[in-house]
C-alpha cells in the first residue's frame, strides 16, 4: 500500500467515504445511473504509444458524470426535507443531473447558474426538471451562483445540494471508479481525471487507492482556474482571487474542503493545462473519434502532451467527464486552439 494509501485507511470512516460506501451509493443507484462504456481511443493510442482508454461519462442522461453525486445525494433526503424543497448552484452540470432527480423524485429545485453559462446546458437543466425546478442565472462564475444559493437557502430553509463539498455527493461520483475497475481487470498504469471542485477527483481517488494503489493518480484543472495545485502548493486549501470560467465545468475559486482532505491524500500530482490545449484536445475528438466533448471532459486527454515519455507503452485512462458542449462556443474554442 503507498503512503498516501495508508494515510487515508487511518482517517475516521465517519469522515471520509470508503470503498464501501460507493459501493453502497452504487446499488442505491441501480437501474438510473448508466454504466458507461471504457473506450479504446485509436486515435490517442497511437499518437501516445500507449493503450489509452476513455471513460465516456458523456453519454450518461444528462450527458456527464454529475447524475451520480446528485442522485445519490437526493435519494437520501427525507421526507420533511423533500417537501421543504432544495437548491443548488452549479456552472450547468451538476444542476442537469439534481433537475433529473428533482423530476425523477418528485421534488421542487430552485438551480442558480452563472449567467455565462452556455445556452444549452440551461436548456437541458430546464428540458430533465421540466415544472419540478426553477432557473436563476446570476452573476459571472459558479462562486457568485452558490453565493446567491446559500442565500436563498438562508431565507427559504431549502436544502442545498453542493456539487462537490458533500460526502454523499462524492460517494456518487466514485461509483464511476468502480465501472473503469471492473472493465479494465487488468492494472491500470495512468488515471488522468479533470478536477473542478474536487468531488470525482475525490470518489475516484478513494477506490483507486483502496482497490489499485499502485495506479497513479492524476488530477488535471485549467490553468486559469488551478486552486487545487495552487492550495497544494500552499499546504492549505486557498481561494484564488479571480479565475476565468472559459472552462465552464472545472472553473471555481476554491476545491471542497472535504475533496481537498482526500485529493491531497490520493492524487499523486495535480497539473494544470492551458485553455488552447484543451480546445485543441476537444477538436481532435471530434474530429478523430466524432465524440462530442465540453471543455472541462477533455482536460484529462489535454494533460496527455505532458506525460509523453512516461506512458509510452502504458495503460492510460482518460476520464471524459461530459459532453455538454454549445456549437456557438465553437468559435471560440477554434480560436484559442489556434492560439489566436
Amino acid at each position: 500500500m503507498t503512503t498516501a494509501a495508508s494515510a487515508l485507511a487511518t482517517q475516521s470512516t465517519s469522515v471520509l467515504p470508503t470503498t464501501a460506501d460507493i459501493i453502497a451509493a452504487a446499488a442505491r443507484m441501480e437501474g438510473i445511473v448508466r454504466h458507461t462504456p471504457l473506450q479504446r481511443s485509436e486515435f490517442l493510442s497511437q499518437a501516445f504509444n500507449a493503450k489509452i482508454l476513455l471513460k465516456r461519462e458523456d453519454l450518461q442522461p444528462v450527458r456527464s458524470f454529475k447524475i451520480r453525486g446528485a442522485y445519490n445525494r437526493m435519494l437520501q433526503l427525507s421526507e420533511a426535507e423533500r417537501q421543504r424543497g432544495i437548491v443548488c448552484a452549479s456552472a450547468g452540470n451538476h444542476s442537469q443531473g439534481v433537475a433529473f432527480a428533482c423530476q425523477a423524485l418528485g421534488i421542487s429545485g430552485t438551480l442558480f447558474m452563472p449567467a455565462s453559462t452556455p445556452a444549452l446546458k440551461v436548456n437541458k437543466v430546464r428540458q430533465f426538471g421540466g415544472q419540478q425546478v426553477r432557473v436563476v442565472l446570476t452573476g459571472h462564475t459558479f462562486d457568485d451562483a452558490c453565493a446567491a444559493a446559500r442565500e436563498f437557502e438562508r431565507q427559504q430553509g431549502a436544502g442545498f445540494i453542493h456539487p462537490f463539498d458533500d460526502f454523499d455527493v462524492i460517494c456518487g461520483q466514485g461509483t464511476l471508479g468502480l465501472e473503469v475497475l471492473a472493465d479494465q481487470p487488468k492494472s491500470i498504469d495512468y488515471l488522468f481525471v479533470p478536477v473542478g471542485g474536487g468531488g470525482l477527483a475525490s470518489g475516484l481517488g478513494t477506490v483507486f487507492r483502496e482497490q489499485s494503489p499502485d495506479t497513479r493518480l492524476i488530477g488535471v484543472e485549467p490553468v486559469n482556474a488551478a486552486a487545487l495545485k495552487h492550495s497544494l502548493s500552499a499546504g492549505s486549501n486557498q481561494t484564488l482571487a479571480q479565475i476565468d470560467p472559459f472552462v465552464d465545468g472545472a472553473s471555481t475559486q476554491r476545491i471542497g474542503e472535504l475533496g481537498f482532505e482526500i485529493c491531497r491524500q490520493t492524487l499523486d500530482r495535480v497539473v494544470a493545462v492551458e485553455d488552447a490545449d484543451t480546445c485543441r484536445a476537444l477538436i481532435d475528438l471530434y474530429q478523430e473519434e466524432a465524440i462530442v466533448a465540453e471543455l472541462s471532459g477533455c482536460l484529462s486527454i489535454a494533460a496527455l502532451a505532458g506525460f509523453r515519455e512516461e506512458i509510452a507503452g502504458k495503460t492510460v485512462v482518460c476520464i471524459l467527464s461530459g459532453g455538454n458542449n454549445d456549437f456557438h462556443r465553437f468559435a471560440e474554442i477554434a480560436e484559442r486552439a489556434a492560439g489566436s
